[in-house]
This record gives structure tokens, C-alpha cells and sequence, in this order.
């Protein structure tokens, strides 16, 4: 079998001219990078909303429970449900809140009056952050809410996001919210 040199160089000098294909060959080395920045920006996208969650439903929690001077366990069960529906359409197996009531003794550090606590330990530092900031028999509520965020795409690069916040407000109507 003999191989005709001239013919075959000719071949394939004509295959690297030809630009017909060129566009394929572009979005073959473009689109991984590509498809990793959409899917990059989806996961980024919902750790943005489920943080903004985060913020509102502790606000949320805090300024229901500073409505009343008492509360009990179905109002605060009721306000813990309105935490819950901020983060919808968002999974709840991940969302925790703790609720604490504290009143400040005549050394001005808080006491705890009574506290609500779902799906994640108290979080002590929280109130003894408090700690002076006001006199004696004055109140304040408490309200942490954590979520832990798995990313859909990214999660085998980052893992777990948790995001965590606190709020802290007065009561509207006494000093301390008390359990009724």
C-alpha cells in the first residue's frame, strides 16, 4: 500500500483552513466554564435570599413577641410558625430558633425570665452580650434564628453555609415580657 505524501498534506493543510466548524470547537471549550458560573450564580442567588430570610425572621419573631406583655406557649408557638413562613418555599429541616426573655437584676446583668428554644441549642452568648446595658427591672427579648444552607451545586466545594442572626428588642407595652 503505498501512501501518496502529496495528497495527504494537502488534506490536512486544507482541514486547518477550514473554519467552517470553528464555532463548534469555541463553544466545546466555553461552555464548562460557562455551565460552572450558571450554576456558581444559582447557589450564590439562594444563599443571598436564605441570609435576607435569616435577618427578616428573627425580626419578625422579636417584634411579635414585643407586641404583648405576656406571652404563652401557643402565642409563642404561633410566633415561631410566622419565623417558619419567612423562609418560604425554603426546606425548614435546617431552620432554628431560640426566644429569650430577660429582665436586668440591681448588677445590671440579665436574668433569664423564661426562653423558647427549637431545634438548636441556646445560644448563651446572646444574652450575656447584653450584659449592663441597662438598669435594673428593665427587659429585653432575645431572638436568634440559624439556618444551615446546602448548595445544590457547589456543595462537594463549600460544604454547609450556616448563616446565624440576632435580634434584639424592647418590650412595646412594659419592661419585661413575662410567660404568662
Amino acid at each position: 500500500m503505498v501512501i501518496d505524501w502529496f495528497y495527504t498534506l494537502h488534506g490536512i493543510k486544507k482541514w486547518m483552513q477550514d473554519e467552517e466548524a470553528t464555532a463548534l470547537i469555541e463553544a466545546a471549550f466555553l461552555l464548562p466554564p460557562m455551565m460552572t458560573l450558571l450554576m456558581g450564580v444559582y447557589d450564590l442567588g439562594n444563599g443571598i435570599a436564605l441570609g435576607q430570610k435569616t435577618i427578616s425572621a428573627s425580626q419578625i419573631a422579636a417584634d411579635l413577641i414585643a407586641r404583648d406583655r405576656t406571652v404563652n406557649s401557643a402565642q409563642v408557638e404561633n410566633i415561631i410558625d410566622a419565623a417558619e413562613l419567612a423562609f418560604t418555599p425554603y426546606n425548614l429541616t435546617d431552620f432554628g430558633i431560640d426566644i429569650a426573655s430577660v429582665s436586668f437584676n440591681a448588677a445590671q446583668q440579665p436574668v433569664v425570665l423564661w426562653r423558647q428554644t427549637r431545634n438548636m441549642t441556646p445560644n448563651t452568648d446572646a444574652v450575656a452580650s447584653v450584659s449592663g446595658l441597662a438598669p435594673q427591672g428593665e427587659g429585653m427579648i432575645i431572638v436568634t434564628v440559624v439556618y444551615k444552607y446546602h448548595p445544590f451545586f457547589s456543595k462537594p466545594v463549600v460544604g454547609e453555609i450556616g448563616f446565624e442572626e440576632v435580634a434584639f428588642t424592647r418590650g412595646r407595652r412594659s419592661p419585661t415580657v413575662t410567660w404568662e
